[in-house]
């Protein structure tokens, strides 16, 4: 059931928000030259996949969970599109083609492993990773893993249709914050 909510709201969401996606494109090539995001990520089963978001930070910026990155690093527009939220967008593009679910745990870096040893811990790997869950709309973040593991491991034992929507309608509503940067 999940899938097909996914896929029709990836599918809808990208429908009617491209003129949205392109606006916010051509004033990322004027704020860095390459307004499109996209790294590897630790997905279902450990498996890599390409997340795909707008990007927020200078093009030459470490790539390092954002918990690790400076303010210095985030661009006038940047700052916009994470407050916003809307540099979450493109990722509409990996719940339709699976790599993603709307719900679930955020995907992490590969070289997080101490987040990567609590979450195979907990069996956090056996579902698909989400735009957002029960974590960020608890402004749980990335820099503390166990208590990350900890949530998305509840939030997927316990994810019902009803919390589905709930974590959705909240995030769009604007609550959580997502990583916090220094």
């Amino acid at each position: 059931m999940t899938r097909i909510l996914d896929f029709l709201f990836a599918f809808f969401g990208l429908l009617f928000l491209w003129p949205i996606l392109v606006i916010l494109c051509i004033i990322g090539i004027f704020d860095t030259g390459s307004p499109i995001f996209v790294q590897e990520r630790v997905g279902r089963h450990k498996k890599a996949f390409k997340l795909i978001k707008f990007r927020t930070m200078y093009v030459n910026t470490k790539s390092v969970a954002t918990h690790l990155s400076n303010k210095a690093s985030i661009t006038k527009f940047g700052r916009f599109l994470r407050k916003s939220k809307l540099d979450e967008l493109p990722q509409l593009i990996n719940v339709l083609t699976g790599d993603m679910s709307l719900v679930g745990p955020r995907p992490n870096l590969f070289n997080q492993t101490e987040l990567i040893e609590e979450r195979d811990k907990r069996g956090v790997y056996n579902a698909v990773p989400g735009i957002t869950g029960l974590a960020q709309i608890n402004e749980i973040d990335m820099s503390t893993p166990i208590k990350l593991a900890e949530t998305d491991a509840k939030m997927l034992q316990n994810l019902t249709t009803l919390d589905y929507f709930k974590y959705i309608f909240a995030t769009v509503g604007g609550k959580g914050q997502g990583d916090r940067i220094k």
